[in-house]
């Protein structure tokens, strides 16, 4: 049986949530204390949703340190699925942050407060900024978990656009419901994101095949290599969003052991060009090594690999 199984270091991973952590508790506490300053209501909500994102961001940086462990003899494909679990919560944090937002602001669409739009304005461009710097800093990320806080950190870019806008109005004229309608647009949208990126998560722990792989194009990629007859019985899924696993039966017209077995390396070098970063595949002949039928038990061509 053959396997094509490489670890890479997810460093960078971690020092991209942990930069991105550091950021957001900070900027948290200017929040809470910017939203006292300015009656604002959208700062106000803002700052209790940053308050949990900082808690679920501390959570996923742990859990993606954590999922670079080496495999171990009870958990052999190691700990990268930790990662996963940051980003369910993650998601769930966005998706309940956002009802409390939404609690929040629809009250004030029939009595609107009236903040301090200089104020406002200040927090906002720091906002933009700060929260800025760490989305262009995690968006580079490629695993489910880095994702998932981009758009944590995405909507707190398009929170304080939201509320420069509105800062930017309320300076020349009184229209103070600006405030609370951008929010519950910015929240809606972002939510919608969260739960299709919640739906993702769970498609990873249930092994559904990941979006980017086309099995039927496997396939034929195998099937274009000469002596292979066919690739069959596909299994593909991904350990957390990033490495995909494949297992199938790799059906050969060969001749020899040997020319078995440098087809079935042809084969899995093939499926690491298109993505798969661990490949298990069963090795079987469509004739005996003579071309006498169906190869008899201990037949070193059908032997697997």
């Amino acid at each position: 049986m053959s396997h094509d199984h490489h670890h890479h270091g997810h460093d960078g991973a971690s020092g991209r949530l942990g930069l991105a952590f550091a950021l957001n508790v900070a900027f948290t506490v200017i929040e809470l204390f910017g939203a006292w300053l300015t009656n604002s209501t959208a700062i106000a909500a803002d700052a209790l949703h940053d308050l949990g994102d900082s808690l679920s961001l501390a959570f996923a940086w742990g859990m993606e340190g954590l999922s670079r462990r080496a495999p171990t003899n009870t958990y052999t494909y190691g700990f990268r699925r930790l990662s996963l679990v940051g980003a369910w919560i993650n998601a769930l944090v966005l998706l309940v942050g956002g009802g409390l937002v939404l609690g929040e602001a629809i009250p004030r669409l029939w009595s609107p407060g009236q903040p301090d739009a200089a104020g406002m304005l200040g927090l906002a461009v720091l906002g933009v900024l700060v929260n800025g710097a760490a989305v262009l800093r995690v968006r580079t990320g490629t695993t489910l978990n880095e994702r998932v806080v981009t758009w944590h950190l995405l909507e707190d870019v398009l929170g304080w656009v939201a509320v420069l806008l509105v800062s930017i109005v309320m300076l020349f004229a009184d229209v103070p419901i600006l405030d609370p309608i951008l929010s519950i647009g910015v929240t809606l949208w972002v939510g919608f994101n969260a739960a299709r990126n919640l739906k993702r998560t769970m498609d990873v722990f249930l092994q559904a095949v990941p979006e980017d792989v086309d099995v039927g194009a496997l396939r034929a990629e195998a099937e274009q290599i000469d002596g292979v007859v066919e690739l069959r019985h596909v299994h593909v899924w991904s350990q957390e969003g990033e490495h995909h696993v494949l297992t199938a039966d790799l059906v050969v017209n060969c001749t020899s052991l040997d020319e078995a077995l440098a087809l079935l390396q042809r084969v899995r070098h093939r499926l690491r060009d298109v993505g798969i970063a661990h490949s298990t595949l069963q090795l079987a002949q469509e004739q005996s090594l003579g071309g006498h039928g169906a190869s008899p038990e201990g037949d070193p061509c059908a032997s697997q690999t």
